[in-house]
């Protein structure tokens, strides 16, 4: 299959809305980039997350491949804005687990759609990692305050909160979403502030700021393709 035909076989289950989204996401973070003169690796960052989560939320296992390139770039800018532990979770977490999702999901693709199949945790489970995480996070932003880092606790909180959000993304859960929702918030708070500390880090900005949106749209298809899976 040559790449046309794999672009077009990838594409093919998206909706008009999502089409369209994804058209207008990519044009506008170009556009901001070029005018507000962003760093040439913040944009390609954030052209490869937001197709990452596009295609991570329709389950197409290729969002793995545009991960790696993606995470490879958002390390350098997180090292160069002192966000040490978001620097550390993308080149020591993210970066093994996009190549995990690969074979994790390969295993899991529906025959006529090759998307995975969704699933969902029980009670328990649920409120169990929620407040681990929540524990953990605090813990890390002590410690990160100790090492002289930017936004201590915002950047443990995406830190912890993405590790168990990607975990979640593997596995093929649905409350990945809420973990999502809260790195992306802290995070889109997080970099905005950066960007008004001289930061050429804009297309960042609209990136995260991107995510939030999709957040609560793939909650929702999610949502409704695990109740009709149960």
């Amino acid at each position: 299959m040559n790449l046309k035909k794999f672009i077009k076989k990838e594409v093919e289950t998206f909706g008009n809305f999502e089409k369209i989204f994804f058209f207008c996401a990519i044009i506008i973070t170009i556009s901001v980039s070029i005018y507000k003169k962003d760093s040439p690796c913040a944009a390609i960052s954030a052209i490869c997350g937001i197709t990452y989560t596009i295609l991570a939320g329709k389950g197409k296992i290729f969002c793995f491949f545009i991960g790696l390139l993606g995470s490879l770039f958002y390390v350098y800018l997180a090292v160069k804005n002192s966000f040490y532990g978001n620097a550390a979770l993308y080149g020591l977490y993210y970066i093994p687990m996009q190549i995990a999702g690969i074979f994790k999901w390969r295993k899991h693709l529906k025959k006529d759609s090759f998307e995975i199949i969704k699933t969902s945790l029980p009670a328990f489970q649920k409120t169990a990692i929620i407040i681990f995480s929540v524990l953990i996070s605090a813990l890390f932003g002590v410690f990160l305050r100790a090492f002289g880092g930017a936004n201590p606790f915002m950047d443990a909180f995406t830190v912890v909160f993405s590790i168990f959000g990607q975990f979640l993304t593997v596995k093929r859960c649905i409350e990945q979403w809420f973990f999502w929702f809260v790195v992306n918030l802290i995070s889109l708070i997080m970099w905005a502030n950066a960007v008004l500390n001289g930061s050429k880090t804009s297309a960042t900005v609209i990136m995260w700021g991107i995510y939030l949106i999709l957040t609560f749209y793939f909650y929702i298809l999610w949502k409704k393709e695990v109740k009709y899976s149960e």
